[in-house]
């Protein structure tokens, strides 16, 4: 028995959740800050809709339960990249603080 990838199972990729995101030509460090924001827009975007469809589930206007599982499958692991990525910027920058002292 063989376990396919969860992108050929649910179609999900990564440029599906930066898919919002257009990197810019700056150097002030802005395109790094749209990046963020536009990362931050897209899990809140996949939240809302995992919410609106587990509330369809739950008073059962909701005919395929697949979609609502994928959908919450998708904002979970979206929010634990973001968190992770959070997390890795802010060991970056105590550790660049601790270079400087």
């Amino acid at each position: 028995m063989t376990i396919a990838p969860i992108a050929a199972v649910s179609g999900v990729t990564a440029t599906d959740y930066l898919s919002a995101v257009q990197p810019t030509a700056s150097t002030d460090g802005s395109a790094f800050g749209t990046s963020l924001t536009g990362a931050v827009d897209n899990v809140q975007q996949l939240q809302s809709t995992s919410n609106e469809l587990t509330l369809q589930a739950i008073t059962g206007d909701l005919d395929d339960i697949h979609s609502a599982t994928i959908a919450s499958s998708r904002a979970a692991v979206t929010l634990e990249l973001v968190a992770a990525v959070r997390n890795k910027g802010v060991d970056a920058f105590n550790e660049i603080m601790r270079m400087q002292a």
